[in-house]
């Protein structure tokens, strides 16, 4: 009988390591960037940037990319999110509860063995957050260097499991028991770089309480997880019109002044003015047209992000 256990343990434990495969292989669940599966990308963003080397704090903190470039759809641009670092993404309509996978995270490995990894978490209210059980089985008695590598098949729900223009996929069925979260009106889908040392004193710790193990130090500017776009899979239904000009006009654009915002429909909205790293300048509720008094504002680009009942829009003007 005892040794029919050791038997039967050798061989449970390889099964219960075994996650799909990288991008490209059979079983491989990761999500092409222009798949049709995905119905819409990130609208806005707000980071928090982690220290370029946490255990050397002096070096400060990454400063790759800006919260622009991951907005809409995957691209080369990122944000260097740095030791521990996160970005809150938003949405122009909300992610539901379909079938599969909802949404998917997308960061820019150049292969499918470098892989900079990071925890995912959501909330319906932007107040409560709830994280999807993540597993690293990478081994934890060797660190895996800066330029290390690992392997995909011991990695689930974790950010930045596969290469660059594919995204890692989350359901929101494994969250739907959690109290304060309304998995049918996803808005906020925050992304945190897993410190991957495994020295206790800055390590970051998966669902099972291992250490994530993964490429460490980076002590660069485009230090820990490179974010590169969140897509929506299964989005709340609503008209979501692209061309600005079917909901309302911006002039003069650019503008030193005053931005006139013409409104074509007379129903009730809100706007939201944002510039490029995410910072609020100004919000407004109403059913009419308004002006925008800009003349402080710092020179450079502006996002007004636009919904009402039935339509969301966004669209940028220059301030100069």
């Amino acid at each position: 009988m005892k040794k029919l256990s050791v038997i039967f343990i050798l061989f449970s434990l390889p099964a219960a390591a075994q996650f799909d495969p990288p991008a490209g292989q059979t079983a491989s669940l990761s999500v092409y960037k222009d798949s049709s599966a995905v119905k819409a990308w990130a609208t806005g963003c707000e980071v928090q940037r982690g220290y370029q080397d946490i255990s050397n704090t002096s070096l400060g903190l990454a400063t790759s990319g800006t919260v622009q470039m991951v907005l809409g759809a995957s691209n080369s641009g990122v944000l260097s999110l740095g030791d521990g670092g996160s970005a809150v993404l938003t949405f122009a309509t909300a992610i539901v509860n379909g079938d599969g996978a909802d949404f998917a995270v997308f960061e820019n490995s150049f292969s499918d063995d470098y892989l900079e990894l990071a925890f995912v978490e959501v909330s319906s209210d932007g107040i409560n957050y709830f994280r999807f059980p993540a597993s690293s089985n990478t081994q934890t008695a060797v660190q895996v260097g800066g330029f290390g590598t690992l392997d995909a098949t011991k990695l689930h729900n974790l950010a930045g499991k596969y290469r660059a223009q594919y995204g890692t996929p989350f359901d929101l069925e494994e969250l739907k028991d959690e109290v304060n979260l309304d998995v049918n009106n996803i808005l906020y889908v925050k992304v945190i770089d897993a410190v991957g040392s495994i020295n206790s004193s800055f390590a970051t710790y998966d669902s099972r309480d291992s250490m994530v193990n993964d490429p460490w130090p980076t002590p660069f500017p485009s230090s820990g997880f490179d974010l590169e776009a969140v897509a929506v899979l299964h989005a709340a239904p609503a008209a979501v019109l692209e061309n600005e000009s079917a909901l309302f006009s911006m002039y003069p654009n650019p503008s030193s002044a005053v931005l006139n915002v013409q409104c074509v429909k007379n129903d009730f909205h809100e706007v939201l003015i944002t510039d490029a790293d995410g910072r609020i300048f100004a919000e407004y509720s109403g059913n009419g047209s308004f002006t925008l008094d800009v003349s402080m504002y710092p020179a450079g680009l502006y996002f007004l992000q636009f919904k009402s009942i039935n339509t969301v829009g966004v669209g940028k003007f220059s301030k100069i």
